[in-house]
């Protein structure tokens, strides 16, 4: 399975990835829905990232948390995005919530935020 699906969700972190096959490995030819998938495979894209058009405000990047984490590969690169989001997991950040498909990256307040936790992991707070 490819660390980041087309649309920048990050199957790497993902707790659905032993049951899943993922995107880009043709886990989703069976969902004709998944416009990210569906374009992207059409244009020979390896994510929305690459895009001309990008961001579509299409199919999955319409949530801010995948918008921010295909913006950050589109800036950075994928590999650097999974680079990222791998280390931040060490440090503590949560994907998912258990028994949830949200996390702590859904909580920044917006795509800035987010980009910003992908980048630099927690702030620790201050010492008093």
């Amino acid at each position: 399975m490819n660390a980041i699906a087309y649309c920048g969700l990050a199957c790497c972190l993902c707790s659905e990835k032993e049951n899943c096959v993922g995107c880009q490995d043709g886990g989703c030819e069976a969902h004709g829905w998944c416009k990210n998938y569906t374009c992207c495979r059409e244009k020979g894209l390896a994510g929305c990232w690459e895009c001309p058009s990008f961001p579509c405000g299409e199919g999955m990047l319409v949530k801010p948390r995948i918008k921010a984490f295909a913006e950050f590969a589109r800036r950075y690169g994928a590999e650097e995005l999974e680079r990222c989001l791998l280390r931040n997991r060490e440090r503590g950040v949560v994907y998912h919530d258990a028994g949830q498909l949200t996390g702590d990256y859904d909580r920044c307040p917006d795509e800035e935020a987010i980009l910003r936790l992908i980048r630099t992991g927690p702030v620790s707070p201050a010492s008093p």
